[in-house]
């Protein structure tokens, strides 16, 4: 796939981007240039390769889940406005 001028320019309006003649052009090689790139891409055989989430074998470090903060839900509820069943009540907005 390639994009003509026309393509380009008429993508440049409809994001209402201010885009001249020599840009447009520009753009449209470099647009071009891309679409090739994943062509290439694509045209690779992958057969047997398996998905892999990184470039690398890396593992994430993980931490032990542990509360670190006090419990201060009595304190916040006790504040509040309104309150029912350890629930924070609102006003009703929608009908």
């Amino acid at each position: 796939m390639s994009l003509t001028l026309l393509d380009v320019k008429r993508v440049a309006r409809l994001a209402h981007i201010a885009v001249s003649e020599d840009e447009a052009a520009i753009y449209q090689q470099q647009i071009n240039g891309v679409f090739d790139l994943i062509a290439q891409m694509q045209a690779v055989d992958t057969t047997g390769v398996v998905p892999m989430a990184h470039a690398q074998d890396l593992n994430q470090r993980l931490r032990d889940d542990i509360v670190t903060e006090p419990d201060l839900h009595e304190k916040f509820q006790s504040i509040a406005p309104q309150v029912a069943e350890g629930l924070y009540l609102v006003p009703q907005v929608i009908e």
